[in-house]
């Protein structure tokens, strides 16, 4: 009798559960969608990237079918794509897994345009059960524009916490440009002065040795300071790392000496991005004309390689990588306005102390390049109700840390989830003049976002 009732308990629980499967909403539909409905192709850029973004991440392989249109520039002649078009029409891939497909616009060589020249693309198909989205159209002008505003989903990549990109926004021309943030690990001043940065969005630490000879550097002189190039909570020095705070004249690497004797070998920690590791280095840099030499080895190596780095007066910094030389990272600095990195930072270890620490979804103005902003609370003047008007009495600072981790707040010890502070909003004074409002609209699960891909929406209110 009791294995009767069993049996007869255990099938009304799987009805039940049945059921309830059966009461599941399903999943909302998978659109595609151009990221914007605009976008400009600076003068001085040989080729654009053009993002289709899925709602979220396809289950399957997924192929997007799109036309295209040019006014007054032609194809094969002027201007190519990758992938190729056939009979004004392109495919984008989108792996399984991803919720990112991408093509590229190039322009041919010394190619001379007028900037009325523009290009239409238009989504036609997707890939079922993959739908079409409300942005299915995307004007590309052949010039530099000022956009009215729009929404981006930042594409940080995977990782959540740790996504293994840095995102750099230009307002003006609907673009965000996406770099793995382990790509590089120094990068050299492209201004008057002659400085070297630390890569700050993988946690770098550096330590300058009293030794001007590579060849004399080996494992005995990195004794001691194992402590003290690794960042976590509660150890290192802000001695080891850039400013936090962007100041360029307290680079952990002194000023680069016009005297060959004055610059002395560095030990460099070049951080991690995930599990990834890389060894640790020692490096000297000299000047070289009006730019710089670089030397740099692993600790045990007995030679070196050297790489010679030309200042760009249109960069804030030239880059280069231990693994590949020469790379690029940022965009020209008239081509950016905000950066969404992991990045070094500080956090407080008492109400008089603090220590370097690295900070997730973080956000830098391009203060090097010009760019101003400011906080403002809704307490105020609400987002929406933000105008031309609101500008003379808003206090626009030059800090690149004026957003920094201020817009968001973490998961909390008494259960408190992770989200975007809706009790205010940024004002972006590009350096052109533009002014664009900011507001971050979810960047985590808890606030109906994807930790790594954070949704951001910016809107115009006064045109330079």
């Amino acid at each position: 009798m009791n294995q009767v009732r069993f049996f007869l308990l255990m099938l009304v629980f799987a009805t039940v559960l049945n059921a309830c499967n059966e009461d599941d909403p399903p999943l909302p539909d998978n659109l595609a969608q151009f990221e914007t409905t605009e976008q400009g192709f600076e003068s001085d850029k040989a080729e654009t990237e053009i993002k289709v973004t899925l709602s979220r991440a396809a289950e399957t392989a997924t192929t997007v079918t799109i036309d295209l249109a040019a006014t007054g520039i032609v194809y094969g002649t002027q201007f190519t794509t990758t992938p190729a078009a056939n009979n004004n029409s392109l495919t984008v891939s989108i792996p399984a897994g991803s919720n990112t497909g991408s093509f590229k616009v190039t322009k041919a060589a010394n190619l001379f345009l007028n900037g009325s020249e523009t290009l239409k693309f238009t989504l036609k198909s997707a890939t079922s059960p993959v739908l079409l989205g409300e942005k299915t159209a995307l004007t590309l002008k052949f010039s530099s524009i000022v956009s009215a505003g729009s929404s981006l989903k930042l594409n940080g990549g995977e990782g959540g916490a740790n996504a293994v990109n840095s995102v750099f926004v230009d307002f003006s021309n609907n673009v965000q440009t996406s770099v793995a943030r382990a790509s590089w690990d120094l990068g050299f001043y492209g201004g008057t002065d002659f400085r070297v940065i630390i890569n700050g969005t993988t946690g770098a630490t550096a330590q300058e040795l009293t030794k001007t000879d590579l060849t004399q550097v080996t494992a005995a002189d990195t004794a001691g300071l194992r402590s003290v190039l690794l960042l976590s909570q509660g150890t290192g020095s802000f001695e080891n790392v850039d400013d936090v705070e962007g100041d360029l004249t307290k680079t952990v690497i002194k000023a680069i000496s016009a005297t060959d004797a004055d610059n002395k070998v560095y030990i460099v920690n070049p951080g991690n991005v995930g599990a990834t590791t890389k060894p640790w280095y020692k490096i000297r840099v000299l000047r070289k004309g009006t730019g710089y030499t670089l030397q740099y080895a692993q600790i045990a190596e007995t030679t070196f390689k050297t790489l010679d780095v030309a200042k760009d007066a249109s960069r804030n910094f030239s880059y280069a990588s231990f693994d590949k030389g020469a790379v690029e990272v940022e965009p020209p600095k008239a081509n950016w306005d905000m950066e969404w990195t992991l990045a070094t930072y500080k956090a407080a270890l008492s109400a008089t102390s603090s220590v370097p620490y690295t900070y997730a979804d973080f956000v830098f103005i391009n203060h090097l390049g010009g760019v101003e902003a400011a906080e403002v609370l809704t307490s105020t003047v609400s987002y929406d109700a933000y105008a031309e008007s609101n500008i003379t009495t808003t206090t626009f600072k030059k800090d690149r840390n004026v957003i920094g981790s201020n817009w968001r707040t973490s998961a909390g010890p008494s259960g408190a989830p992770a989200g975007v502070k809706t009790d205010r909003f940024y004002v972006i004074k590009d350096a052109a003049g533009n002014v664009y409002k900011l507001k971050f609209i979810n960047y985590t699960s808890s606030d109906g976002g994807v930790r790594g891909y954070p949704n951001i929406e910016y809107k115009l209110v006064k045109k330079a």
